[in-house]
Order: C-alpha cells, then sequence, then structure tokens
C-alpha cells in the first residue's frame, strides 16, 4: 500500500517471491522409475543459517533508534555552539538535506551511510532552528518535543489497536491532502515575496488553523509509514530495508515536531 510519506511514496523494491527456505530438499523423482532414495541425514539442517535475510520488526525498531539518537546527537552538538554559529551550519545543511533526501526517496537507496548522514544534517537543522525558537520563547522547544512524542506515541496505539484501518481510501484521503498541504504552503512562500501573504503563517487565526490541519495530516501520515513498515515485513523485504524506513520516519517525525513548535510559538504570541 503507497503512503503519504516521500521516503514511501514509490514503494519497496522487491526483495524476491517472500518465500522461506523449506526443511530440507524434497526428495527427487525419476519419470519413468523408481523414485531416487532420500537420505535423510544429506538435508540441512533446519538450524542452518539461511543465505537470504529478511526484514523484521527488530531491524525496523533498531534501525529506527539509532537514526533518532544521531538526529538528536547533532541538533545537541549544534545547539551547543557558541553565539549565532550555529547558524553558519543550518542553511547549507538544510539544504543538502533536502538534495539528500530527494536522492534517497526517488533512488529508494537503503543503507546506512545515506540514512546516517541525512539524520546528522537534519539534526544541524533542527538543532539551529530550536535554539532560536527557544531563545524567543524559553521552554518552548520541551513543549514541542513532548507534542511530537505524544503524537507518534498516540498515532502508534491507533495504528495497532486498528482503531483507524490503513484502506486505499484512508490513503488517497491523506496523500491528497498533504499534496494540498504542500501546495498552499508553496503559494503562501511565492505570494509573500510579492506582499501578497495569504496569512498562513503570520500567527493569527488562520495561521493557526492552518497549523492544526497540518499536524493532523503529518500525524495520519505516521499511520501509512507504520502500515509500510509492517508490509514490508510481510512481502519478506531485504533486512537492509529497515534503513529506507527509518529514513520515511525521520521525515514525518521531524515535518510534525517543526509544525508542533510553530503552532506553539503562535500561542505564546
Amino acid at each position: 500500500m503507497p503512503s503519504s510519506n516521500p521516503a514511501f511514496s514509490r514503494g519497496f523494491p522487491a526483495a524476491g517471491n517472500g518465500q522461506y527456505a523449506g526443511w530440507g530438499a524434497a526428495p527427487q523423482q525419476t519419470y519413468g522409475g523408481a523414485p531416487t532414495q532420500h537420505d535423510p541425514y544429506a538435508a540441512p539442517s533446519p538450524y542452518a543459517a539461511r543465505s537470504a535475510t529478511y526484514l523484521t520488526m527488530d531491524d525496523v525498531v533498531t534501525k529506527t533508534g539509532i537514526t533518532f539518537l544521531v538526529t538528536v546527537l547533532a541538533a545537541a552538538a549544534t545547539w551547543a555552539l557558541p553565539g549565532d554559529a550555529a547558524w553558519g551550519f543550518a542553511l547549507p545543511a538544510m539544504l543538502i538535506a533536502f538534495v539528500l533526501g530527494l536522492v534517497i526517496s526517488f533512488k529508494q537507496i537503503a543503507n546506512p551511510a545515506a540514512t546516517l548522514a541525512y539524520a546528522a544534517l537534519q539534526g544541524v537543522a533542527v538543532g539551529a532552528i530550536s535554539e532560536a525558537f527557544n531563545t524567543v520563547y524559553p521552554g518552548l522547544v520541551m513543549q514541542a518535543v513532548i507534542g511530537t512524542f505524544g503524537v507518534f506515541a498516540g498515532m502508534l496505539v491507533v495504528y495497532k489497536t486498528g482503531a483507524i484501518r490503513v484502506t486505499p481510501k484512508l490513503t488517497r484521503w491523506i496523500v491528497g491532502a498533504m499534496i494540498g498541504v504542500l501546495v498552499l504552503m508553496l503559494v503562501n512562500l511565492v505570494g509573500g515575496l510579492f506582499g501578497a501573504d495569504l496569512g498562513l503563517r503570520d500567527g493569527g487565526p488562520i495561521a493557526i488553523i492552518f497549523s492544526l490541519v497540518v499536524i493532523g495530516v503529518a500525524a495520519f501520515s505516521l499511520l501509512l509509514d507504520f502500515d509500510m513498515a509492517d508490509e514490508a515485513i510481510r512481502r519478506g523485504a531485504p533486512a537492509a530495508f529497515a534503513w529506507y524506513i527509518a529514513f520515511g520516519l525521520l521525515v514525518t517525525v521531524v515535518w510534525l515536531y517543526l509544525e508542533i513548535l510553530r503552532l506553539l510559538s503562535y500561542f505564546r504570541d
């Protein structure tokens, strides 16, 4: 099932037919003659290591945890820089992360080097942005972090309990909503350059409503990402695909965190 997350929008690569090796080779038959004798001691052990390694939930959890840890450490290191030095790294990190994210998404790169490099770049950008917000609004970052983890945990519970099922219709609605949100953001940005701001980011009532909508879309995108991970496991995707899933989840969570941070700043104003 397709996901609204840009990282998952093209699905995942084929990982074979998803069939696992059996308990040993079956006895061969000879046509026109008696069946050949099967030696049970010559069959491979069922406990022997298999050549193919398939994706498991432990792989997804472990690789996602490592990816998020790298992001947090990079953000903390950026925040710790003296003065305004963080902003000297923020803009280049954001631009490189944007390009790298597109490459990972469209080429479906699933390896630790690409995912962790993206995580470190995102951490630098998030660290600088968080420091700027926290300077103007003390304590705001911690509130945004708690809110992000709350939304993530809540959507995970909703998904695991089946309270909201990921169906093709729901997927179409979320993908459509995400495209609409991105178009509005782009129009607002371009309009602002020419003095025709739509008021989506000025902190007024329209901006608050728009941020709530964006947070809702990002939250529901997590459902599709969770479902994509389950689907990859069911289809027998390779274990390395866990790095691609971790990348996609990081994209959504960072988007969610920054939007919650922006919304909280509106209420402070």
